[in-house]
């Protein structure tokens, strides 16, 4: 199996190779970039594992690139900045990221945090060759082997690589509450002072795309617990 494709899309040059000269030597594959036209190339041609997206590559919208790459793709994304505050770490997930990092961050870190990304794409297709089934809930589909979610009128819900394993872990464990600390490790959400808020994040990006005909999803927090799906799941 060939090294995971890596693309670092980077404004600074020498950070661009400093990261690219490590990830190499730590046995991954590096495509670098420099503009948002080359990352949306690289998505169209190239099999991407994931992205390491500095937000300032497109100068005047900042994160907004992050959120235009989303749109365009489910490849995970690290979003990296020269911000490391809270405030821009929850943006960074409401813009549909996996992960954030602040400028300057170490090589050794950001390997770390890749392989944490590509174990988690691992766990899911683990997860839906192990189950070759759909799931059922108030007309919603989930089918685990090709990773589709389907409202009840019939539309595709995109869903990006952590909200789908958030989707697959509640699914798991209908009617029954999850307290965050065990979300997060179900869900391979890094243990981090700001991991609490992160999940939060996650579970109000995963509700607005659930929602639908003006019910809202069926993800109910339990005060000073966790978090439960409150709807019957069907698995066929």
């Amino acid at each position: 199996m060939s090294a995971p494709l890596i693309l670092v899309a980077e404004t600074q040059p020498d950070i661009r190779q400093a990261t690219r000269d490590y990830l190499e030597r730590s046995g991954f594959r590096v495509m670098p970039a420099t503009t948002g036209q080359d990352v949306f190339e690289a998505l169209g041609s190239l099999p991407i594992g994931v992205i390491v997206l500095d937000s300032a590559l497109r100068a005047a919208d900042g994160m907004d690139l992050c959120r235009d790459v989303r749109e365009r793709s489910d490849v995970p994304v690290i979003l990296v900045g020269a911000d490391s505050s809270e405030v821009d770490r929850v943006i960074a997930l409401e813009l549909g990221a996996d992960d954030y990092m602040g400028k300057p961050y170490s090589g050794r870190e950001l390997a770390a945090r890749l392989r944490a990304v590509l174990r988690r794409g691992r766990g899911e297709r683990v997860l839906g060759l192990r189950r070759q089934t759909e799931a059922w809930f108030d007309g919603w589909k989930v089918d685990f082997a090709r990773r589709e979610v389907v409202d009840p009128d019939g539309a595709s819900v995109t869903l990006t690589s952590a909200e789908f394993t958030l989707l697959a872990v509640l699914l798991d464990h209908p009617q029954a509450v999850i307290a965050r600390g065990r979300l997060m490790e179900l869900a391979g959400i890094r243990d981090t002072p700001s991991s609490d808020r992160s999940v939060d994040v996650l579970v109000s990006r995963l509700r607005r795309k659930l929602g639908h005909a003006g019910r809202g999803a069926p993800i109910v927090t339990v005060r000073g617990s966790g978090y439960m799906f409150s709807a019957m799941v069907d698995r066929r």
